[in-house]
């Protein structure tokens, strides 16, 4: 794998959203904690400080080792990096005696910089940090200034070394992406060499290298990830891949039939394994979302156990997992907190003695679905959203019974079916039903009714870490709304879920 940008992470939450805006370009890029620089940097063309909710001037300020980096290679330091560099090399940073958050405009740009080629006077930029670097560092040289901002970009003489305060990663900073690619492609001079096609030429001659004729089995979810991960592998290995779509009873309406159908058309070996008394004997009487969690991921994993055992002398488990998956679990704050944990993630037990492949483990979301694009997987399959491992235990809150999959299952069929239906399905990220462990008193054909409410919940995201939930018109909801309750029994409310995340989770459980 090429490496050509390293991105060095003091705690953001925009780090991620820097290494997208990078890919973008066309650039690869890796993320990396600030206290774990790799040791050899001879791979790398250039270096991207990152934003941090610490202070310089603080007691606790992250500090860095930038004797290899600072000189001898282009380095840009966005926010905490800015600052970083000021404060540490003879310049003055301060507490801002109003706090720099949200969007400003560049109202002075150095001329004939590079840097700012294509950037215009006016340009909004946003801000995010309460210090301001009062006093630039030895040899600095100001380039940008906003209104509350004077030194809101600059240079250090002798390096190749920039600096700015606000955020060029977000969506707010117009011209974001423009300073980005002046950085690393006219400054850096870094290659845009990082394609799909040559991502999928690069990952198929590494499987082959690396796994060699030995037999690789891997567990299908009916998901992007797991779909795409599983085609490269095809192509890499063919016919040593064992695919194994294992149906837990939690799936959508007739997703099983339909997702093995859909795999048969691609050549894939697929075996479905149809578990669902297993899984939900397992759940019979768990209440508690972690639990039900846990007992799927305990069931998961033996029910694949079993199947893979019937393989001779598989040595490898591939995995669909992608790179957020990565960048959290090395993250400068460790783990995160355990909001909800996944049963895909994580180490394998002992007894299941497999060595670990990932062929998309420095992909993002989108990029996993371009390359997707590039190994011509059906449209339809790479546009589905996505669906959480645990299934529909996680959307009946409360405990799980054969009747209320059932419910949940027609309930589900009629909104996403209507989604499709109405031209909405590719506005939305994700979409789906919980049912509620509440009753509610209705009104139909003249008679009284205490039956099931449900919820219905529609958001727009890139990559699940933040959403908003979709605004959706009246008149769909009205007519989904109607035709759950005159369609599927049981149920006599409908209501939709209007949280946005944070604070809300997508998922209810």
């Amino acid at each position: 794998m090429q490496h050509n940008v390293l991105i060095l992470d003091f705690g953001s939450q925009y780090t991620q959203l820097i290494a997208r805006r990078v890919r973008e370009l066309n650039i690869f890029c890796e993320i990396f904690p600030f206290n774990n620089i790799p040791d050899d940097l001879s791979s790398y063309k250039a270096v991207i400080l990152g934003g941090s909710p610490y202070s310089v001037r603080s007691e606790d300020a992250l500090k860095i080792d930038l004797s290899n980096i600072r000189g001898k290679l282009p380095l840009l330091a966005v926010c905490y990096g800015a600052q970083y560099l000021a404060h540490f090399s003879g310049g003055e940073v301060a507490a801002s005696n109003i706090r720099e958050y949200g969007r400003a405009n560049l109202t002075f740009i150095k001329e004939n910089e590079l840097f700012f080629e294509n950037v215009n006077v006016n340009s909004q930029v946003w801000m995010s940090h309460s210090d301001t670097i009062k006093h630039l560092p030895t040899n600095g040289v100001k380039l940008a200034s906003t209104n509350d901002v004077e030194n809101a970009a600059y240079k250090i003489e002798g390096e190749t070394t920039y600096a700015i305060q606000f955020h060029p990663e977000v969506y707010h900073s117009i011209d974001g992406k423009q300073i980005l690619e002046n950085f690393l492609v006219k400054i850096a001079e870094v290659p845009q060499n990082f394609t799909p096609n040559a991502f999928v030429e690069d990952c198929v001659k590494e499987l082959q290298e690396k796994v060699g004729n030995d037999k690789v089995v891997l567990g299908l979810s009916g998901g992007v990830d797991s779909t795409v991960a599983a085609v490269l592998l095809h192509k890499a290995i063919g016919k040593n891949l064992y695919c194994i779509f294992v149906n837990n009873g939690l799936l959508r309406k007739n997703e099983f039939e339909n997702v093995l159908h859909q795999y048969k058309d691609m050549g894939l070996n697929v075996k479905g394994v149809d578990a669902s008394d297993r899984f939900l004997s397992a759940l019979a009487d768990i209440e508690e979302p972690e639990l039900k969690r846990k007992a799927i991921g305990r069931v998961f994993i033996e029910v694949f156990d079993d199947e893979a055992h019937k393989i001779e002398d598989v040595k490898w488990l591939a995995q669909g997992t992608i790179y957020p998956d990565v960048i959290e679990s090395v993250s400068v704050k460790g783990p995160s907190a355990t909001i909800k944990s996944h049963h895909n993630v994580g180490g394998l037990p002992d007894f299941m003695k497999l060595q670990i492949v990932e062929p998309l483990r420095m992909l993002f979301k989108d990029e996993v679905r371009r390359v997707g694009k590039t190994l011509r997987i059906d449209a339809e399959l790479l546009g589905r959203h996505p669906f959480p491992g645990p299934g529909l235990s996680i959307r009946i809150l409360g405990a799980i019974t054969p009747e209320k999959v059932q419910i949940l299952q027609e309930v589900d069929a009629v909104f996403i079916n209507g989604l499709k239906e109405h031209g909405l399905y590719d506005k939305v990220w994700q979409a789906g039903a919980i049912l509620l462990p509440v009753n509610s008193v209705g009104v139909m054909g003249d008679e009284r009714t205490y039956e099931k409410v449900v919820a219905l919940r529609a958001v727009e995201s890139t990559d699940g870490m933040t959403a908003d939930w979709v605004h959706l018109p009246y008149e769909f909801l009205m007519k989904v709304s109607n035709e759950i309750i005159n369609k599927v029994k049981g149920v006599n409310r409908v209501v939709y879920d209007i949280s946005s995340k944070p604070p809300a989770t997508i998922e209810w459980e």
